[in-house]
């Protein structure tokens, strides 16, 4: 469910390359955060045979330093309008002295969340922003409020999940009353049971967390969820009862115009798997994707032609829509709730977390696709939908989507440099596989300023001096590969007259180099973390002018372990030298473990060594 990353200007050359071996999701790399001590939390959930409930919480934050003041000074709450009330109870700020500023009522905003509010359909998500006064290192906020979920998102039934903040936690107590005839299920890490208590026709069941020291998430590790503390509670016996849940209200119609644009769109296509994909592709090129979690913004799909009609739609909307194409043409289908992120895993009992997203699957094709990834061409997924856990809700099997899927990339950059150290160069790369429609994607979505002056922030990035052009295949193809070329001129390449060490460039701006060192950020790992396989090949040539003497050139390298296969030579043919470097990573999942990473540290400090190696020249 999460929307298209929106990334900064100086990071462009990386959305045009994506050479790496791989594709992350990075976590943010910091210590556990002692900025704020979570004094009090205190959750207690009253829930009702139809599964509505009350839920009451009360916090208590104590600022620690002043770097949290902006960050805390003000505290969000959403909720769905149209399945809750929330009541702001009582707010305040506590000074070291005792005394308490209320929070007023004009500091209570209400706001409509960003994802919907350009969608009508989805006008109902809300968030209430409680803005504390005067706020000051030492000080408490104390929050209290009540949430009242009037329709449960599956009737009759009920399910949460929490995690303790990265903050220090004191104090974590979650309180679930229900009728005596409903069970509950959990799952839980770090948290003890209290022996449930009883009411007249009630049982209560109660959980605290129990603190601990919280390690500091590395650099590209896995959800929190997977490793850390949390208490996943549901009212299903099972996943399959869950699916079944889901699925009795995302029954698709096929209408008269849904199935005529289904046709039209296959007419001419050979295979129920080109149908298939044609139909994705359709969906994802023409329906805009909007933002909505399953949780906030419900978990009944808006009526297919409804999403056709309206040309935007969430995750669930999507798959409605491209489900009622598939039928359309005989191709049967189902959704596939899945967790779009970095968690890897499912509570052992029937919660949405860490689930927030829905797929696509076909059996008859065994194929997975996601609509919604504007940047993801069918037959492909977006990185963070692979080697994940999927609930698929016509059948209630837990299935999987593949770890791997074939992506390359090709890029060969020659300099021709003059006898002052300035070089004009041509790049030219190639994508393949996975990478095409993502290089071809966020080009595309780049604006005519950003390409004119591409090249000179590449070349800053890398101490240098120079302006060039960028050219590119057509960008609204569907060519299985796609070509980049930037050509242009760096004033400052060699400083001559030296003797002087020319870097081994292979590539600018994200390639083989940039990925290798940013796996070296983290020197141990305690914590799984996100790898995917891939290929990148790079070449490059340097054409050095007679009056430039080349003195040395680096020795070949072969290495192989830790799934990696890494290949690099180094010729020369008269003044100019040749590089060719491949890396080939090849992991069986898309997931890696500390001991992968000890197999790997070898490798990678191997490879750093030779990436920074050098060409000697001096000028005659």
């Amino acid at each position: 469910m999460l929307s298209s990353p929106v990334f900064p200007a100086r990071r462009l050359w990386a959305l045009v390359l994506m050479v790496g071996v791989f594709g992350c999701a990075q976590a943010k790399d910091g210590a556990a955060d002692h900025s704020v001590t979570v004094e009090k939390n205190i959750q207690s959930f009253v829930i009702n045979a139809d599964g509505s409930y009350v839920q009451d919480v009360e916090s208590v934050l104590h600022i620690n330093e002043e770097r949290a003041i902006q960050s805390r000074a003000q505290q969000s709450v959403s909720y769905n309008r149209s399945l809750d009330t929330l009541d702001i109870v009582e707010a305040f700020t506590q000074k070291p002295d005792g005394r308490k500023v209320p929070v007023s009522t004009d500091q209570i905003r209400e706001q409509q969340e960003r994802a919907s509010a350009d969608a009508p359909m989805f006008q109902d998500s809300r968030v209430k922003v409680v803005i504390f006064p005067e706020v000051a290192v030492g000080d408490r906020l104390n929050l209290r409020y009540q949430r009242v979920r009037k329709t449960a998102l599956f009737p009759g039934e009920f399910i949460n999940a929490s995690t303790p903040s990265i903050n220090p936690m004191e104090q974590f107590s979650l309180t679930y009353d229900l009728p005596v005839d409903k069970p509950l299920y959990a799952d839980t890490r770090g948290f003890t049971a209290s022996a449930p208590a009883a009411a007249p026709g009630r049982k209560v069941y109660r959980w605290d967390y129990v603190p601990a020291e919280k390690s500091r998430p590395e650099r590209g590790a896995v959800s929190y969820m997977d490793y850390g503390q949390f208490l996943a509670v549901s009212t299903f016996e099972n996943y399959q009862a869950l699916a079944k849940a889901y699925q009795a209200r995302a029954i698709v119609e096929v209408t008269p115009a849904i199935s005529e644009l289904a046709k039209a769109l296959t007419i001419d296509l050979p295979t129920p798997r080109a149908k298939a994909m044609a139909l994705s592709n359709w969906v994802r090129k023409n329906i805009r994707y909007v933002a909505v979690y399953l949780d906030a913004g419900g978990v009944v799909p808006h009526a297919a032609q409804s999403v056709l009609d309206n040309r935007y739609g969430d995750c669930k909307d999507h798959v409605a829509l491209l489900e009622a194409l598939l039928k359309a043409v005989a191709i049967e289908s189902s959704p596939a709730l899945i967790s779009y992120g970095s968690a890897y895993t499912l509570p052992k009992v029937a919660a949405l977390t860490p689930i927030n997203h829905v797929i696509t699957y076909v059996p008859s094709l065994d194929l997975y696709m996601d609509s919604t990834s504007t940047q993801t061409a069918a037959g492909y997924l977006p990185i963070l939908d692979l080697d994940k856990p999927v609930l698929l809700t016509r059948t209630g099997e837990l299935a999987r989507t593949p770890a791997t899927q074939p992506g390359k990339a090709f890029s060969d950059v020659v300099f021709k440099v003059h006898d002052s150290g300035a070089a004009d160069f041509t790049l030219a790369s190639r994508f393949e596989g996975w990478r095409t429609e993502v290089s071809r994607y966020r080009v595309r979505t780049m604006t005519r300023a950003d390409r004119d002056v591409i090249i000179q922030r590449i070349l800053h990035s890398y101490g240098q001096a120079g302006s060039g052009k960028l050219e590119t295949d057509a960008l609204d193809g569907d060519a299985p590969s796609f070509n980049v070329t930037l050509a242009g001129r760096t004033d400052n390449l060699v400083n001559l007259p030296g003797p002087i060490g020319v870097p081994t460039l292979s590539s600018l701006g994200e390639g083989i180099a940039q990925n290798v060192f940013a796996l070296a950020s983290e020197k141990e790992r305690a914590q799984n973390f996100t790898c995917i396989s891939g290929e990148t090949h790079e070449k490059a040539r340097f054409e050095f002018p007679k009056t430039i003497n080349i003195l040395a050139v680096p020795k070949a390298v072969s290495l192989e372990g830790g799934d990696f296969d890494y290949r690099a030579s180094y010729a020369q043919e008269g003044n100019t030298v040749v590089i060719s470097r491949v890396v080939k990573f090849a992991h069986p999942d898309a997931v890696c473990g500390p001991e992968t990473f000890k197999a790997m540290k070898p490798v990678i400090e191997a490879m750093i060594n030779d990436l920074k190696s050098q060409i000697i020249v001096q000028t005659l």
